[in-house]
């Protein structure tokens, strides 16, 4: 085993740590746009974001009821409404109990909700699950280097067999349309965007933020605990010669990069709608008609026809079709719509100045 025993000892559990914390606040800035997306729809789409809104207050509710039953509180009350959720525990516990409750509230959101499709994952995706050491580095894969070496290894092949099927995913398949049925709502529902019935409080990435350091600044110790025991587990590790501890994190990144795509799939979406709104009457339908017509028809040509990647040419082909549809009614509808709102104010003014 190659490595200083201060590396060993003290600076190679923080590796992959420090990953799963740098891709948490990667996660936590794609959060942030999609607010941005829901902040400018939301004069014309109240209901929509009202509904995101829930899916989040239901997530971290959730998440908070799963807190109390694993330190075995039980719970009394379950209430949820679209702008406020809360759970009663049955008994009321203190101390390290009470702890980890709230740590199921503030950051449970960010990766339970995740599990489920991971869970998904690994009856759909073939590959992609393996913890391996660099074999150049496997004299020193418990040093910090090769941890961190070891995390990003698990992470890269996780995201190449998870793109892999997301651009090869058959939407005609259940299971795959279940599937992603399941990434739009967690995407969209990933943090609620506001809280409280009576005063709405804006929840957002410093909101976030400082909840969880009161929870750390609340109980520095059990913060403390916590490092020595992942610490233990560690050393356990390497002793028995294990990769345990990094597959431990690499699961938690795991759900960071499965959290990002499916909030990058919902701005995708957003910004669908966003684009749409410029469009007048129903025209603006157009573009989410096209999205399953030409998945379907094209599917039907490829049906006849094989080609290689059949799969991933009809979603390409779907997008490519669906993008070049709304680009011709921005072009030919949206700036007529325009044009019409300019005459009649324009021959508005003149009355006006006629008037007078």
């Amino acid at each position: 085993m190659e490595g200083s025993p201060i590396d060993i000892v003290i600076f190679a559990p923080l590796a992959p740590i420090l990953g799963v914390l740098l891709f948490w606040f990667i996660q936590l800035a794609f959060i942030e746009s999609e607010k941005y997306f829901l902040d400018k729809i939301r004069p014309r789409h109240e209901p929509l974001c009202r509904f995101t809104n829930f899916l989040g207050v239901l997530f971290q509710t959730i998440c908070h009821a799963l807190g109390y039953t694993v330190t075995k509180s039980g719970i009394s009350d379950f209430y949820i409404s679209v702008n406020y959720g809360r759970v009663a525990p049955k008994k009321e516990k203190k101390g390290i109990f009470e702890w980890i409750s709230n740590v199921f509230l503030f950051i449970g959101p960010f990766f339970i909700p995740a599990c489920l499709l991971l869970l998904f994952l690994f009856f759909l995706m073939p590959g992609g699950f393996e913890i391996t050491t660099p074999a150049q580095l496997i004299d020193w894969k418990y040093t910090f280097a090769g941890q961190i070496n070891t995390f990003g290894t698990s992470l890269y092949a996780f995201s190449q067999g998870f793109f892999s099927f997301l651009f090869n995913i058959d939407l005609l398949h259940p299971a795959h349309f279940g599937f992603m049925f399941l990434m739009i709502f967690l995407g969209m529902g990933m943090r609620p965007s506001y809280i409280g019935e009576k005063k709405q409080e804006k929840v957002d990435m410093i909101y976030d933020l400082r909840n969880i350091w009161h929870l750390i600044a609340h109980k520095p110790l059990y913060l403390i605990l916590l490092f020595l025991m992942s610490y233990v587990f560690f050393y356990i590790s390497l002793f028995l010669d294990q990769n345990w501890y990094v597959a431990l994190f690499s699961i938690f990144g795991w759900l960071s990069i499965i959290s990002i795509t499916s909030i990058l799939i919902a701005n995708m979406i957003l910004l669908l709608i966003k684009t749409t709104d410029e469009i007048p009457s129903y025209w603006k339908l157009i573009p989410y008609i096209t999205i399953p017509v030409s998945y379907i028809l094209i599917r039907l040509l490829f049906f006849y026809f094989p080609v290689d990647f059949t799969n991933s040419a009809s979603l390409l082909a779907t997008i490519l079709c669906t993008g070049l549809v709304t680009f011709l009614l921005l072009k030919y509808k949206a700036d007529k719509f325009k044009t019409r709102i300019h005459i009649k104010l324009f021959k508005k003014k003149d009355k006006d100045e006629k008037d007078e």
